[in-house]
């Protein structure tokens, strides 16, 4: 009986885990005509970030780089003539592209409302946006950041609001670099040469 207590016990003190899950809209812009391989690093792949509590315990683990590659899948699309998804950037040689894109995480927060006092649960993400040539030169390298944030009143839990405040900022992400992407001006000078 004792051990089933502390089995129990210590199973409510881990970490919980959640996967960023949502649906991405496509942008409704015009396409830029440019052949675009996209690259996906092994650290956006398995982009998690770990929420320590008050006493410095691990209490959320979140695990979110499916759902970024799943919002780049849907924006670059409506962005580019032609995007092609390559595991290394070797294979976006071999693909005859005119660049590559290689998005970076750099900074992930939360703020969850026990800790902030209001009513609030809201994420910031901080991204390195990287466009290369074929042959790995650097063209464009932009910061951009995202913000989300969502009610505690529509959730039951605070896995239900952590996910609902990140994909509310992965979808200011894709709203902001579609929209801002041909005003980075590197990247006004890369179409501009391209044109000529």
């Amino acid at each position: 009986m004792a051990v089933l207590f502390v089995a129990l016990a210590l199973s409510g003190c881990g970490v919980s885990n959640v996967v960023i899950e949502g649906s991405f809209p496509t942008p409704n812009i015009n396409k830029i005509p440019v052949a675009v391989a996209v690259y996906y690093d092994d650290a956006l792949r398995e982009f998690s970030y770990l929420e320590y509590s008050e006493t410095g315990q691990e209490e959320f683990n979140i695990e979110s780089g499916q759902s970024h590659i799943e919002l780049f899948n849907a924006v670059l699309p409506a962005m580019f003539d032609r995007v092609i998804v390559v595991d290394n950037l070797e294979d976006a040689r071999a693909e005859g592209v005119d660049a590559v894109f290689a998005p970076v995480i750099e900074e992930f927060q939360l703020a969850l409302p026990a800790k902030t006092k209001l009513d609030v649960y809201e994420v910031w993400i901080k991204y390195n946006m990287r466009l290369l040539t074929a042959e790995g030169d650097y063209i464009a390298d932009w910061i951009l950041t995202s913000y989300g944030k969502t009610p505690t009143e529509t959730f039951r839990s605070a896995a239900d609001g952590i996910n609902e405040a990140a994909v509310v900022a992965l979808r200011d992400l894709a709203s902001s670099f579609s929209l801002s992407f041909g005003q980075v001006p590197e990247v006004r000078d890369w179409l501009s040469s391209l044109q000529s």
